[in-house]
C-alpha cells in the first residue's frame, strides 16, 4: 500500500502540485491573436503602399508615351498655316490652338538675300483628352510657323 507521501503530482491534496499544462490559455491566445493580426495590419499597409505606387507608375508612364507621340505629331504641324486643329490619336485625342508671339519676318536666303519664306514664332497649347472628351493633361510649346512666299527662280 502507498505510503502518504508517495501521492502522484496534480492530484488534490498532493505534496506535488502539477507543473506542466496541456494547451494555451485565453490570455496567450488573445496575445498571439494580437500579434497576428498586428503583422497582417502591417504587411497589408505595405502592399497598398505598392499598389498605389504601381498605379502612379503606370499614369506617368501612359503619360510620359503620350507626350512623346503628341510632340512627334506636332513636329508636323505649322502653326502659321493651322493654328488650330484636333487629332486623334489612338486611345486619346488632341487640341491645339497657337498664337503668334513675334511679328512675322522675312527669312534671310544663304548666302544673302531674302528667303522664300515668311517666319514667325508660336506658343501652341495642346489639350489631352481621354475617352468621353474627359481633359488627361495640357501642353505648352514653342514652334516655329513659316509660310513660303516666293518661288525658286533666279530672277527676283
Amino acid at each position: 500500500m502507498p505510503s502518504r507521501t508517495d501521492r502522484q503530482p496534480g492530484v488534490k491534496g498532493s505534496a506535488h502540485p502539477r507543473t506542466w499544462q496541456a494547451g494555451f490559455t485565453l490570455l496567450e491566445a488573445i496575445v498571439a491573436l494580437v500579434l497576428i493580426s498586428s503583422a497582417g495590419l502591417a504587411l497589408f499597409s505595405w502592399i497598398n503602399g505598392n499598389i498605389t505606387a504601381l498605379n502612379r507608375i503606370h499614369e506617368v508612364n501612359a503619360r510620359s508615351a503620350a507626350t512623346a507621340n503628341i510632340l512627334e505629331y506636332m513636329d508636323r504641324v505649322n502653326p502659321m498655316l493651322t493654328p488650330e486643329g484636333t487629332a486623334p490619336l489612338g486611345a486619346y485625342s488632341i487640341k491645339w490652338h497657337a498664337e503668334a508671339t513675334s511679328k512675322i519676318t522675312e527669312g534671310v536666303g544663304y548666302p544673302r538675300g531674302r528667303s522664300l519664306y515668311q517666319l514667325a514664332l508660336y506658343s501652341t497649347a495642346v489639350s489631352v483628352s481621354a475617352a468621353g472628351d474627359q481633359l488627361w493633361f495640357e501642353l505648352k510649346l514653342q514652334q516655329v510657323g513659316y509660310k513660303r512666299v516666293r518661288s525658286n527662280s533666279l530672277v527676283d
